[in-house]
């Protein structure tokens, strides 16, 4: 059986042949078809994890693919799966066969991928997460989403655009507003200052990048507003000035979404739902498992946008 591995921290990973998972109890064995490579399998793989797995380690927290032994859900389901200790405590889903735990098995419908079912869960349930658990996200709304062209910014604008928000999305430069869901009101970045009264402002910001972004966005969000932190890509210090800040009452509210798996979990079937039907889409890029550094550097780039996929090419 192939797998890809580590056996460095922070050294090229590589296509080796391991020995095939055996069936146990509690385990479904499952056919990998699709792996997703995030921001948590770089930290992991960087070796900069509170509590990283013991090297050599096969990375991947997340997959997709179909069961082949197991008794939680007949062989043939098609199903997706994320965490359960998989590619932090032990040998993930980067392989050919992986023994997934039977409590974070769900089917994946059949007319979702392979490879947006192993990427969806991050970005849509944290997008979803923050606008309605922790942003209170009412109909009506004045949305602005930082990042609004990346994976969780781009699904946020959707979702918000689909609870009837008026969405401004946030980007780095003019030649990502195409990249903008159909909708969004654009605003570059570099242009954005303190508004005035009479600017249009926003009722909620949803940020992804955090440092000197947010720092530009918070003077547009009302007073009495809400600003729900989501990633420090971009920067993870931030300089306020109190009074100011304090006067006008925003709230700051981050956005942990190991504490609210729960909530993301709930969610997932309702945004599988909408991926199937068109109405949500996840932007990707697909890679080959042999080409998992590249994927790794792939997200690195600045310019990248959307999750990054590996998949076998059987």
């Amino acid at each position: 059986m192939k797998a890809v591995r580590v056996h460095a921290w922070g050294a090229a990973p590589v296509v080796e042949t391991v020995p095939a998972p055996i069936e146990r109890e509690g385990r479904s064995i499952v056919r990998i078809e699709a792996a997703s490579v995030g921001h948590l399998d770089r930290t992991i793989w960087r070796g900069e994890f509170l509590r990283p797995p013991m090297l050599p380690y096969v990375p991947g927290i997340e997959g997709s693919g179909v069961v082949e032994q197991g008794a939680a859900l007949p062989a043939g389901t098609r199903v997706w799966f994320r965490g359960g200790g998989l590619g932090t405590q032990e040998d993930g889903t980067w392989r050919e066969r992986c023994p997934v735990p039977d409590t974070i098995l769900s089917p994946l419908p059949d007319s979702v991928s392979f490879d947006a079912g192993a990427s969806f869960f991050s970005p849509c349930t944290s997008a979803w997460v923050a606008l309605h658990d922790v942003g209170a996200l009412r109909a009506g709304d004045r949305v602005l989403v930082s990042g609004a062209s990346g994976a969780v910014g781009s699904v946020a604008c959707q979702l918000a655009l689909g609870a009837g928000a008026r969405v401004f999305g946030a980007v780095g430069s003019a030649e990502r507003i195409a990249q903008l869901a159909k909708g969004v009101e654009p605003i570059v970045v570099e242009r954005v200052a303190p508004r005035t009264p009479n600017d249009v402002q926003a009722d909620l910001l949803i940020d992804t990048v955090g440092g000197p972004m947010l720092a530009a966005l918070l003077p547009v969000v009302a007073a009495g507003g809400r600003a729900v932190l989501v990633g420090y890509l971009g920067g993870a210090q931030l300089s306020l000035d109190l009074t100011r800040f304090i006067q006008r009452d925003v709230s700051l509210l981050p956005l942990n979404m190991l504490r609210r798996e729960a909530a993301g979990r709930a969610a997932a079937p309702g945004l599988l739902a909408r991926i199937a039907e068109g109405s949500l889409r996840v932007e990707r890029r697909c890679f080959d498992f042999a080409d998992a550094a590249k994927a790794l550097e792939w997200l690195e780039r600045p310019d990248h946008r959307g999750r990054a996929v590996l998949q076998w090419h059987r």
